[in-house]
């Protein structure tokens, strides 16, 4: 997983006139999220925010959700790397996700104007998901386990336990309700890992 959660693809652009024209973008969808609901905001006027037109922005991006997710993902690499957090191993991988959402969470509902009122599940968890899908690629996962429905699993189970936290009115230190989050996570990848079962079968 310490791989694919360096937060990064191989494909991804490079280009600075890419980035700088994605990055105009994300700008544009936060600036009219201050004050207008998301099903509100039309894809030309992201574009006319941006200043760029309605053409660049489908080089980019499919829709506007597509915008949206990036835009989350671009925020929760910023939150990741203010922590400092090291994806050195799976472990840590866990607990970096997890406070990374605590932190998204604090911070977003903390926003002016609509931002504030974003449905997060429907921007946070795509971007987790993704994150563990990716992982998939260095883990031998056990035959007949649906490894979407598993990364759905835990994407859900991480950001509910960090709602929940920041719903709490006496809520703990984040780092420590993430160290909580990566015990209860941690064990459904391990049920579904090969070296697991594997791990299982010899001790009987």
């Amino acid at each position: 997983m310490s791989q694919a959660l360096q937060f990064g693809n191989a494909g991804e652009a490079t280009d600075p006139r890419v980035l700088r024209s994605r990055r105009m973008l994300m700008d544009a969808l936060k600036k009219l999220l201050i004050e207008k609901g998301f099903d509100d905001i039309s894809i030309q006027e992201i574009a006319d925010e941006a200043t760029l037109n309605r053409a660049t922005f489908y080089l980019h991006y499919a829709d506007k959700n597509a915008l949206l997710q990036a835009m989350t993902a671009a925020r929760f690499r910023d939150l990741i790397a203010r922590r400092g957090l090291s994806f050195s191993d799976c472990d840590g991988a866990l607990r970096a996700i997890a406070l990374g959402v605590c932190d998204y969470l604090a911070e977003t509902t903390g926003c002016h104007g609509q931002l504030a009122k974003l449905p997060l599940e429907g921007s946070i968890i795509p971007v987790v998901e993704g994150m563990f899908k990716e992982g998939a690629a260095n883990h031998a996962v056990s035959p007949g386990v649906d490894f979407e429905l598993l990364a759905t699993t835990a994407a859900w189970a991480i950001f509910g336990a960090a709602r929940r936290w920041h719903q709490s009115p006496d809520r703990i230190p984040a780092e420590e309700m993430a160290t909580k989050i990566e015990a209860m996570v941690k064990p459904i990848f391990l049920n579904a890992s090969v070296n697991f079962r594997q791990g299982i079968a010899t001790d009987i």
